[in-house]
């Protein structure tokens, strides 16, 4: 079963959906988390006091909206557009992710977030 989760940096509060993976669920299990946002082109990271393996459907190819989990900076993510590794109009992780969910939202509102911004994730009420 999905968790719903609230998302909050500077002008944005946005839903989102984990899924039911294990890591989304250790993901949740941490919440409420704050941490400082780092932009790497239309991505946002920032590290996670959660340490999961990479999953089996991890993968580096990800659509606009979806959240994930990165292994090697123990990471949560959120892409909304092309990074400097995307090739075309794909949005590829650095490395692969293992996906953990969706906004429920716009994520191109995302792209206001700048480094240094504070994000907090909860759990939705």
């Amino acid at each position: 079963m999905a968790t719903k989760i609230r998302i909050q940096a500077p002008g944005i509060t946005m839903d989102a959906l984990l899924n039911d993976s294990p890591t989304a669920r250790r993901i949740a299990e941490a919440l409420p988390l704050e941490a400082e946002a780092n932009t790497w082109g239309e991505e946002i990271y920032f590290a996670v006091p959660v340490t999961e393996s990479l999953a089996e459907d991890a993968r580096e190819v990800v659509e606009r909206g979806e959240l994930g989990y990165w292994p090697t900076g123990k990471a949560f993510c959120i892409f909304f557009g092309p990074t400097p590794a995307s090739r075309g109009d794909e949005i590829r992780a650095a490395s692969a992710v293992n996906v953990v969910g969706r906004v429920c939202g716009d994520p191109g509102l995302f792209k206001s977030v700048r480094d240094g911004d504070l994000v907090r994730i909860a759990l939705a009420s």
